[in-house]
Protein backbone atom coordinates (compact mmCIF):
# COMPACT_ATOMS: atom_id res chain seq x y z
CA UNK A 1 0.00 0.00 0.00
CA UNK A 2 1.48 3.19 -1.16
CA UNK A 3 1.93 6.20 1.63
CA UNK A 4 -1.12 7.86 -0.35
CA UNK A 5 -3.61 5.38 0.58
CA UNK A 6 -2.36 5.01 3.75
CA UNK A 7 -3.15 8.72 4.53
CA UNK A 8 -6.39 8.04 2.08
CA UNK A 9 -6.97 5.70 4.80
CA UNK A 10 -6.10 7.07 7.88
CA UNK A 11 -8.57 10.30 6.79
CA UNK A 12 -11.88 8.16 5.87
CA UNK A 13 -11.38 6.91 9.82
CA UNK A 14 -11.46 10.25 10.56
CA UNK A 15 -7.52 11.37 11.50
CA UNK A 16 -7.62 15.35 10.21
CA UNK A 17 -3.87 15.02 10.20
CA UNK A 18 -3.87 12.45 7.73
CA UNK A 19 -5.96 14.70 5.59
CA UNK A 20 -3.81 17.84 5.84
CA UNK A 21 -1.03 15.24 4.98
CA UNK A 22 -3.03 14.33 1.85
CA UNK A 23 -3.09 18.12 1.07
CA UNK A 24 0.49 18.86 1.25
CA UNK A 25 0.74 15.88 -0.89
CA UNK A 26 -1.27 16.96 -3.53
CA UNK A 27 -1.10 20.52 -3.09
CA UNK A 28 0.30 21.45 -6.70
CA UNK A 29 -1.67 19.03 -8.18
CA UNK A 30 -4.78 20.99 -6.50
CA UNK A 31 -3.09 24.38 -7.85
CA UNK A 32 -3.64 23.66 -11.02
CA UNK A 33 -7.20 22.40 -10.69
CA UNK A 34 -7.73 25.72 -9.03
CA UNK A 35 -5.59 27.70 -11.58
CA UNK A 36 -7.22 25.71 -14.51
CA UNK A 37 -10.87 27.14 -12.71
CA UNK A 38 -9.77 30.93 -12.07
CA UNK A 39 -8.20 31.06 -15.55
CA UNK A 40 -9.42 34.03 -17.57
CA UNK A 41 -11.88 34.70 -14.98
CA UNK A 42 -10.08 38.03 -13.02
CA UNK A 43 -12.81 40.04 -14.48
CA UNK A 44 -15.74 38.39 -12.48
CA UNK A 45 -13.57 37.53 -9.58
CA UNK A 46 -10.87 38.64 -6.97
CA UNK A 47 -9.89 34.97 -6.29
CA UNK A 48 -6.43 33.86 -6.99
CA UNK A 49 -5.64 29.92 -7.14
CA UNK A 50 -3.85 30.59 -3.66
CA UNK A 51 -7.31 31.60 -1.78
CA UNK A 52 -8.85 28.89 -3.93
CA UNK A 53 -6.62 26.22 -2.71
CA UNK A 54 -6.75 27.81 0.80
CA UNK A 55 -10.47 27.94 0.98
CA UNK A 56 -11.09 24.62 -0.17
CA UNK A 57 -8.78 23.53 2.38
CA UNK A 58 -10.99 24.68 5.67
CA UNK A 59 -14.26 23.02 3.58
CA UNK A 60 -12.41 19.95 3.60
CA UNK A 61 -11.42 20.43 7.54
CA UNK A 62 -15.25 21.15 8.41
CA UNK A 63 -16.15 18.15 6.37
CA UNK A 64 -16.84 15.44 8.78
CA UNK A 65 -15.47 11.65 7.75
CA UNK A 66 -15.61 12.19 4.48
CA UNK A 67 -13.83 9.42 2.78
CA UNK A 68 -12.36 8.99 0.02
CA UNK A 69 -10.53 5.97 -2.31
CA UNK A 70 -8.22 7.68 -4.26
CA UNK A 71 -6.88 10.58 -5.86
CA UNK A 72 -9.54 10.43 -8.90
CA UNK A 73 -11.74 10.48 -6.30
CA UNK A 74 -10.29 13.50 -4.11
CA UNK A 75 -9.43 15.55 -7.04
CA UNK A 76 -13.25 15.63 -8.23
CA UNK A 77 -14.34 16.20 -4.62
CA UNK A 78 -11.65 19.30 -4.08
CA UNK A 79 -13.01 20.59 -8.03
CA UNK A 80 -16.48 20.37 -6.53
CA UNK A 81 -15.49 22.09 -3.42
CA UNK A 82 -13.51 24.80 -5.72
CA UNK A 83 -16.65 24.84 -7.98
CA UNK A 84 -18.90 25.54 -4.68
CA UNK A 85 -16.49 28.02 -3.76
CA UNK A 86 -16.77 29.87 -7.16
CA UNK A 87 -20.55 29.73 -7.23
CA UNK A 88 -20.45 31.21 -3.30
CA UNK A 89 -18.36 34.09 -4.68
CA UNK A 90 -20.49 35.09 -7.28
CA UNK A 91 -23.31 35.36 -5.72
CA UNK A 92 -22.02 37.25 -3.16
CA UNK A 93 -20.84 39.80 -5.26
CA UNK A 94 -24.22 39.73 -7.27
CA UNK A 95 -25.89 40.20 -4.36
CA UNK A 96 -23.90 43.31 -3.16
CA UNK A 97 -24.86 44.74 -7.23
CA UNK A 98 -28.29 43.34 -7.20
CA UNK A 99 -28.35 42.28 -10.64
CA UNK A 100 -26.28 42.56 -13.69
CA UNK A 101 -26.71 41.87 -17.42
CA UNK A 102 -27.87 38.17 -18.29
CA UNK A 103 -26.05 36.59 -21.28
CA UNK A 104 -26.38 33.58 -23.12
CA UNK A 105 -24.10 30.55 -22.44
CA UNK A 106 -23.42 27.84 -25.06
CA UNK A 107 -21.64 24.90 -24.46
CA UNK A 108 -19.27 23.22 -26.88
CA UNK A 109 -17.17 20.39 -27.20
CA UNK A 110 -13.89 22.27 -25.79
CA UNK A 111 -15.58 23.65 -22.70
CA UNK A 112 -13.27 21.03 -20.55
CA UNK A 113 -10.35 24.02 -21.38
CA UNK A 114 -12.75 27.30 -21.57
CA UNK A 115 -13.72 29.25 -18.36
CA UNK A 116 -16.44 30.53 -17.60
CA UNK A 117 -16.96 34.33 -19.34
CA UNK A 118 -18.95 35.90 -16.67
CA UNK A 119 -20.58 35.41 -13.59
CA UNK A 120 -23.62 35.13 -14.99
CA UNK A 121 -22.46 31.98 -16.62
CA UNK A 122 -21.09 31.06 -13.87
CA UNK A 123 -24.09 30.86 -12.21
CA UNK A 124 -25.95 29.66 -15.23
CA UNK A 125 -23.77 26.55 -15.52
CA UNK A 126 -24.51 26.32 -11.50
CA UNK A 127 -28.30 25.72 -11.35
CA UNK A 128 -28.35 23.74 -15.18
CA UNK A 129 -26.26 21.39 -13.06
CA UNK A 130 -28.27 21.31 -9.76
CA UNK A 131 -31.68 20.50 -11.95
CA UNK A 132 -29.47 17.94 -14.25
CA UNK A 133 -28.05 16.20 -10.66
CA UNK A 134 -31.95 15.48 -10.16
CA UNK A 135 -32.27 13.79 -13.38
CA UNK A 136 -29.01 12.29 -14.07
CA UNK A 137 -26.59 12.10 -10.81
CA UNK A 138 -23.59 10.56 -12.94
CA UNK A 139 -23.81 13.11 -15.75
CA UNK A 140 -23.15 16.01 -13.07
CA UNK A 141 -20.08 13.95 -11.72
CA UNK A 142 -18.29 13.67 -15.31
CA UNK A 143 -19.25 17.17 -16.10
CA UNK A 144 -17.90 18.52 -12.38
CA UNK A 145 -15.14 15.83 -12.96
CA UNK A 146 -14.38 16.97 -16.56
CA UNK A 147 -14.91 20.92 -16.30
CA UNK A 148 -14.31 21.82 -12.30
CA UNK A 149 -11.50 19.68 -11.70
CA UNK A 150 -9.78 18.93 -14.98
CA UNK A 151 -9.64 15.20 -15.11
CA UNK A 152 -8.98 13.14 -18.16
CA UNK A 153 -11.73 10.99 -19.31
CA UNK A 154 -9.48 7.63 -18.21
CA UNK A 155 -9.30 9.12 -14.71
CA UNK A 156 -13.14 9.70 -14.62
CA UNK A 157 -13.58 6.52 -15.65
CA UNK A 158 -11.48 4.79 -12.76
CA UNK A 159 -12.97 6.97 -10.51
CA UNK A 160 -16.80 6.15 -11.21
CA UNK A 161 -16.52 2.54 -12.28
CA UNK A 162 -17.09 2.98 -15.62
CA UNK A 163 -15.47 2.68 -19.23
CA UNK A 164 -13.89 5.64 -20.82
CA UNK A 165 -16.42 4.77 -23.66
CA UNK A 166 -19.30 5.58 -21.27
CA UNK A 167 -17.40 8.99 -20.33
CA UNK A 168 -17.68 10.05 -22.97
CA UNK A 169 -21.12 9.34 -23.84
CA UNK A 170 -22.01 11.20 -20.61
CA UNK A 171 -19.93 14.36 -21.14
CA UNK A 172 -22.00 14.36 -25.19
CA UNK A 173 -25.14 13.41 -23.27
CA UNK A 174 -24.85 16.14 -20.33
CA UNK A 175 -23.58 18.70 -22.99
CA UNK A 176 -26.37 18.30 -24.81
CA UNK A 177 -28.83 18.55 -21.80
CA UNK A 178 -27.42 21.51 -20.37
CA UNK A 179 -27.29 23.29 -23.73
CA UNK A 180 -30.83 22.71 -23.64
CA UNK A 181 -30.81 24.10 -20.17
CA UNK A 182 -28.92 27.20 -20.89
CA UNK A 183 -30.57 28.72 -24.05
Amino acid sequence: MSDISQLFEAARDGNSSALQAVYAALYTELRQVAHARLRGSSDFTLLNTTALVHESFLRFLKTDGVGFEDRGRFLCYAGRVMRSIVVDFVRERQTARRGGDQISVTLSSEIAGAQPQSEAEVLGVHTALAELEKVEPRLVKVVEMRYFAGLTENEIADSLGVTERTVRRDWEKARLLLRASLS
